[in-house]
């Protein structure tokens, strides 16, 4: 018998590569897709400790034409999704007048709104057609407030959140176990990358990538509708941020993501 495949964006590190490996620990077969071919090599290598069959494809998934092909690659080699994890992304933080760039934050659109409906668009309609399977998307608490100094991809996450709750709605009794993964700040590259190393949040991460992914492991296979990375961002997400106006929470997120504010503590 078969095992089960689990197609994992953004898996050569972070919250992904963590995902990966426990997909792995329970028996799925591996197609992890990356930019950085050299790193999603090595991390395929330390998937296949676990014995299944891993695949590495390297994709830049903010391009249109990558993803078709990423879509034909799978479809030429006959493999069947079973667990559809859609988690490649990237922040960009700073001033959006006078600090960062529009070239940086299209390409982050690219890749953070257009790949999750492209992915979605054309994967899930094969699984829904063979009966089902587990979807998980990874957004981020930020979805649920307007963040400012971070305000492109805040946008593009309260975008994955509304995207995700509509087509599960849409897809009710087809079969998939969808859930949504909002995580807040974790210990990756991703403060780093984005340019947030001296902002109080990117200075303040204390939950490991594996314990995200454990969480969002245990949602997804227990049927739950949402999972946050940690206590903190469950009490950010379903208490503050449910109960403040747009205007307080765009205030109280200033505190911890303008640049400097690391220092002024």
């Amino acid at each position: 018998m078969s095992k089960k495949l689990a197609f994992i964006t953004g898996a050569s590190n972070g919250i992904g590569f963590e995902l990966a490996k426990i997909f792995a620990k329970n028996d799925y077969d591996i197609i992890a897709v990356a930019r950085n071919e050299e790193k999603l090599n090595k991390a395929c290598d330390e998937l296949r400790q676990f014995g299944g069959s891993v695949h590495a494809l390297s994709a830049d998934l903010s391009s249109y034409e990558q993803v078709e092909s990423l879509k034909k690659k799978i479809d030429d080699a006959g493999h069947s999704i079973d667990a559809l994890v859609i988690n490649a992304g990237q922040g960009l933080g700073g001033r959006f007048i006078g600090g960062t760039e529009l070239e940086k934050e299209l390409q982050l659109i690219r890749l953070n709104v257009d790949s999750y409906v492209h992915v979605s668009k054309i994967f899930l309609p094969d699984m829904v057609k063979r009966g089902g399977g587990h979807v998980l998307m990874t957004s981020s608490v930020s979805g649920t407030a307007p963040i400012p100094f971070e305000a492109v991809y805040g946008a593009s996450k309260a975008f994955v959140n509304s995207f995700f709750w509509a087509i599960r709605n849409e897809l009710k009794g087809n079969g998939l176990n969808m859930t949504l993964l909002m995580p807040g700040a974790t210990e990756t590259n991703f403060f780093k990358n984005a340019g947030q190393s001296d902002t109080s949040v990117g200075a303040s991460q204390t939950t490991k990538p594996h314990e995200v992914a454990e969480r969002a492991w245990y949602a997804l296979m227990s049927g739950h509708e949402y999972v946050y990375g940690n206590d903190e961002a469950e009490h950010e997400g379903d208490v503050l941020n449910r109960l403040q106006s747009e205007s307080q929470k765009a205030q109280r997120h200033r505190i911890i993501s303008e640049p400097g504010s690391a220092s002024k503590k």
